[in-house]
Order: structure tokens, then C-alpha cells, then sequence
């Protein structure tokens, strides 16, 4: 009968986060907690499944992993796209493609909890007091500041709607974005330069791709004041690593806060865990108990319908 591998499912949540008794007779699902990327290591893991779970790009599936997969019958991430799968591959190989739905509003709630606990040096603060001590430094406020937006699509709009409630102006740019898009949303529309200048909180909501990457620099850092902040929630690999801390570590900026990174998981000596001013959180903007019901629950309800030669919300060519 089937096996199913879930993989990294670091919180050991998957389990518990759906009903996986409803699988027919025989489907067995098993739980891996780790992260493992090495291509031979990982082809050897997954030979004897059929079916595999991945969280979004967690575990990368190019083509010379996917290749090597003969027995693989049904492949399902968390969300209806994944940059770090070769879908083309796997339906060339036979292999059903499906996803699932995302909740929208999680991301942006850890949006603003780094915005405001960068500002108000919460992490800072929170340390002080677990060390017997009291108040050590001063924060931002946030009204009558600027927030800029590097993206306005879904989420950069969900969290351009927020920040009027804080007294914000909120400015954006990104490539393609148009007036039409900025008017929609309530918010001006400004060249990056200028965004980069005028915003005392950088928040970026792009999709990583060879146009995004590097996207924010040296350059870029260095035209923001020296009191702004930068947030993002985004992809790692859409700010330079070395110029992000240059900039931190040199006084370019005040602080930031990141949720995602070039290396996933960060490696436990990596310089981000050891800048004062950069606050950290380990890619948890979509890491919630509603989001995982709906992750995993839909996984179930794959694997049912595939089962039943009826798959559901299959992954488009």
C-alpha cells in the first residue's frame, strides 16, 4: 500500500494538524522533522514512497532529484505554487501534481509584529527584564512616518491597508508596478531611489526570481536614512546577505527584521544570529495552527481524491 512522506515538518505538526485516519486502508504516513537537502541523501529517503507532502520550498525538488524517484505516483505541496519543485519533470514522469489553499493574512500579521518589535525593541526589552533589568532604550513610534512597500501585490496590499490605522504614509514601488494598481490600493507611487530614501520602514513583498534576486544592495541600503529600518518577509535571496549586514553592523541603518534567508535553516553560526539590531524569526509568517489545518487537512483530502482517481487542485502546467 502507498507511503506517504511528510516532509519537514519541524514542529512535528502534521499529525495532529488533520485527520489522516480518513486515508484508505493501508496508506501509511510518515514524518520526517528534519531538513534534508542533499540530493543523494534525499533520493535515498524517498525511494520506497509513492506519495510525498512538502511544505513550501523548505526541501528543494529540481530535476536531478525528481528524476531519480521512479516510484513517486502523487506529489503535493502547501500552497498552489512552489519555485523550488520541477512540476515539469514530475508530470513528465507521470507523477500528479497538486497543492493547496494558503491563508493570506498570516504573513502580514508577522509583517507588522516585526515592524513594531523592531521599532520598540521588543526582543531588546523582553532580554532586559528576563535579566532583572529595566528600561535600557528608547523606540519609534510609528505615526507620521513613511511606510515603502518593494511590492504591492496581495500582501504588500494587505499590509498597505493596515498601516493608515498607525498614522502612516505609505509610498511603493516595485518593476512592474503601475498607477492604476497604487490607486486601487490608497498608496503613492514613487521610484525605488526615492522609496528608499523617503520610508522609515522598508517592507519587501516580492516573489524571489532572477529579477527579484539581489534586488535590494548595497545601493539601496545605502540611500535609506540612518534611522529607517528594514522588514523582510518576502524571500531571503532579495536583499544581499553581506551588504544587509555591512549595513547593519556599520550604522548605514538603524535595524531590521527578517523571517526568511538565503540558507534554510540558518546555520547555527551564521553572522544574523549575532547582530544586535537585526531582529529574527525562523520563517513562521505562514506557521500557524489555521494555517497548518489547512495544509495539511487538504493534503488529506489529495490523497483521498487521487485515491479515488479524481485529484484535486492539481498544479497547472
Amino acid at each position: 500500500m502507498p507511503k506517504i512522506a511528510i516532509l519537514d515538518d519541524y514542529a512535528n505538526a502534521a499529525l495532529s494538524s488533520a485527520d489522516w485516519s480518513n486515508l484508505p486502508d493501508g496508506f501509511e504516513p510518515v514524518v520526517f522533522t528534519d531538513n534534508l537537502v542533499e540530493h543523494d541523501g534525499l533520493v535515498a529517503r524517498l525511494q520506497e514512497f509513492e506519495i510525498v507532502c512538502a511544505m513550501r520550498e523548505r526541501t528543494p525538488f529540481p530535476t536531478g532529484v525528481v528524476s531519480r524517484l521512479p516510484n513517486l505516483k502523487l506529489f503535493i505541496t502547501s500552497g498552489m505554487r512552489n519555485n523550488a519543485v520541477d512540476f515539469t519533470t514530475l508530470r513528465a514522469n507521470g507523477v500528479v501534481c497538486c497543492g493547496t489553499e494558503s491563508p493570506g493574512g498570516t504573513t502580514t500579521e508577522l509583517t507588522w509584529a516585526l515592524i513594531l518589535g523592531v521599532m520598540r525593541n521588543v526582543a531588546f526589552d523582553h532580554r532586559t527584564m528576563k535579566d532583572g533589568g529595566w528600561q535600557a532604550r528608547t523606540g519609534q513610534g510609528l505615526e507620521g512616518k513613511t511606510l515603502g512597500l518593494v511590492g504591492l501585490g496581495r500582501l504588500g496590499g494587505m499590509v498597505a491597508a493596515i498601516a493608515p490605522h498607525f498614522g502612516m504614509n505609505v509610498i511603493a514601488w516595485s518593476p512592474n508596478l503601475t498607477q492604476e494598481r497604487c490607486d486601487e490600493a490608497g498608496v503613492e507611487k514613487v521610484t525605488k531611489e526615492a522609496l528608499f530614501r523617503r520610508a522609515d520602514v522598508v517592507s519587501i513583498h516580492m516573489v524571489l526570481s532572477d529579477r527579484s534576486r539581489g534586488l535590494v544592495g548595497a545601493t539601496e541600503l545605502g540611500w535609506m536614512k540612518p534611522t529607517a529600518v528594514l522588514v523582510n518577509t518576502s524571500r531571503g535571496p532579495i536583499v544581499t546577505e553581506a551588504a544587509l549586514i555591512a549595513a547593519l553592523t556599520g550604522g548605514t541603518i538603524r535595524a531590521a527584521a527578517v523571517d526568511v534567508y538565503d540558507v534554510e535553516p540558518l546555520p547555527a553560526d551564521h553572522p544574523y544570529r549575532r547582530i544586535e539590531n537585526l531582529l529574527t524569526t525562523p520563517h513562521v509568517g505562514y506557521v500557524t495552527e489555521e494555517s497548518y489545518r489547512v495544509f495539511y487537512g487538504q493534503m488529506v483530502e489529495n490523497i483521498i481524491a487521487w485515491a479515488a482517481g479524481a485529484p484535486v487542485r492539481e498544479i497547472a502546467a
